[in-house]
């Protein structure tokens, strides 16, 4: 047997057992079953799983960048003109937020957690010193206080009208950065502790949120069920909320953002709970993504979140009392925000309706800046990117009593937004490419293996093709030799005969 023949047999032999091998695994799909098990299994928040250890301890760089709404006409906005804002910032903190007192909870299948966070002031991120930097803003304790006492009586008013007058307390005030973010001693505030010892002296946006946390969680580890992982069981002993008009408004839907559950689809809504915004919010597909090499889906919350109860009935619970609403794009989350005039948003009003964004010289709204999402790897289910944005505003209004106010035109004034992100570091960007390298062999090994036998099908076919097509070339020659030797013995017998 020639090499030609021994190659032929040879690539026909493997050929024909890689593609019974390749045929019996795609049938199966035993590997691919095998690999959504072990990932059921394993991204749980459960003793001996692969990701505690990065759920306790997230590796993730988080960054706060604070901007702020700087009014440059206040008298105006008293005398009944349209206010103007210019956004400063960001001033950007390193957030630290590692989980404490983890206690597993009924047979490990919750988990007890607190989530403190602490922030470090980043000079290089920042643009400028919060310090020194002056910021002209609404005086929300004053408004606050205002709001309050507007179901008091009449005489009440003037008289802390009066007094706050006398002490140069306006509608608004000019402070430091660093005092209205974290924190400074009001006056209006101390002679409220006076009167009132547990009323805190001291104001500010983020006060006593540094090193503090939102409250004691009871999460999931997902051990029963798999799409249960990382969901909220309950929240400070709560299993429900009972600050919003209605129970499906009340729900503690979702996990906290940091985990979702593996082998997302694009047809799913995903739930947050967010303790600062006093509610859940759902996310749903928007697109596909890359990120450092990592392919995720792009989940947003879309415009019904914070769309007027008319268009979305769902949202009418969030109306406290019960029917009184605002437009599309804005909370009113004075239930959670001890009576103040509180207004969450998304950044410069996007998504809300324009009287809101006409309302306010300086408002740009735009979706690359403003929009919040999360790019979330589809196997895994974990945060590869995200981008957590919310405006902080204040409703500003006459309120009779106080002369002070009597020409404003009513309004949803912004103080301030967060914009809150985090990238998947590198090293750990690289462990997951690896292992989902891994996974994607693994679960396409049935095929690869079938692609082989194919491909060696194809050498077969061609070297079979190719030995036939020598073998006639030389049966040609041979005849054509075989007839040329009998024309020639023919002619040398015809010469003999005539010689």
């Amino acid at each position: 047997m020639t090499r030609r023949s021994c190659a032929i047999y040879g690539t026909g032999i493997v050929c024909a057992h890689l593609l019974i091998l390749g045929i019996a695994l795609l049938v199966a799909q035993v590997f691919q079953t095998m690999i959504h098990s072990r990932l059921k299994k394993e991204m749980t928040l459960t003793k001996n799983s692969r990701v505690l250890d990065s759920w306790i301890n997230p590796p993730p760089p988080v960054y706060m960048e604070y901007y702020f709404f700087n009014v440059s006409n206040p008298d105006v906005v008293l005398a009944g003109g349209k206010p103007s804002v210019t956004q400063i910032g960001p001033y950007t903190y390193r957030e630290y937020r590692p989980r404490e007192n983890v206690t597993f909870l009924e047979n490990g299948t919750k988990i007890y957690a607190l989530n403190p966070k602490s922030f470090v002031f980043l000079r290089n991120k920042s643009v400028g010193d919060p310090e020194v930097d002056l910021l002209t803003t609404v005086n929300i304790p004053v408004v606050a206080v205002m709001n309050e006492l507007n179901s008091y009586s009449f005489f009440l008013r003037t008289a802390v009208s009066i007094w706050m007058n006398s002490q140069g307390i306006n509608i608004f005030m000019t402070r430091t950065v660093q005092e209205i973010l974290w924190g400074f001693k009001h006056p209006l505030m101390s002679k409220l502790h006076s009167l009132k010892p547990d009323v805190d002296e001291y104001f500010g946006l983020m006060y006593k949120k540094n090193g503090t946390h939102e409250g004691e969680f009871v999460f999931n580890t997902g051990e029963n069920d798999y799409l249960n992982y990382g969901k909220i069981d309950s929240w400070n002993g709560l299993r429900q909320m009972s600050w919003w008009s209605s129970n499906q408004s009340n729900m503690i839907n979702g996990t906290d953002g940091s985990v979702f559950h593996p082998l997302l689809s694009r047809d799913e809504l995903l739930y947050i709970f967010a303790a600062d915004l006093c509610r859940s919010i759902h996310l749903g597909y928007v697109r596909d993504e890359v990120v450092k090499g990592i392919p995720a889906y792009r989940f947003a919350p879309p415009s019904d979140v914070l769309e007027s109860p008319d268009k979305n009935p769902a949202n009418a619970g969030f109306c406290v009392p019960a029917g009184d609403c605002l437009g599309k794009g804005v909370l009113k989350v004075s239930v959670c925000r001890e009576g103040a005039p509180i207004v969450v948003s998304f950044p410069h009003f996007y998504q809300a309706e324009d009287k809101y964004i006409n309302a306010i010289e300086g408002m740009n709204p735009n979706k690359e800046d403003h929009e919040t999402y999360l790019d979330l790897n589809p196997t895994t289910g974990l945060p590869i990117r995200a981008c957590k944005r919310a405006q902080l505003n204040i409703i500003l209004q006459r309120v009779s009593g106080f002369p002070k106010t009597k020409h404003l035109n009513g309004t949803i004034f912004p103080l301030m937004y967060v914009n809150e992100t985090a990238t998947i570091d590198d090293e750990s960007a690289a462990q997951m490419r690896t292992l989902l390298l891994i996974v994607t062999l693994v679960s396409n090994f049935p095929l690869i293996i079938v692609g082989m036998g194919a491909i060696l099908l194809l050498v077969l076919i061609v070297l079979v093709c190719r030995s036939r097509q020598k073998k006639s070339e030389v049966k040609r020659i041979d005849f054509s030799e075989a007839f040329h030797s009998f024309a020639t013995a023919k002619e040398d017998t015809a010469y003999t005969q005539v010689s």
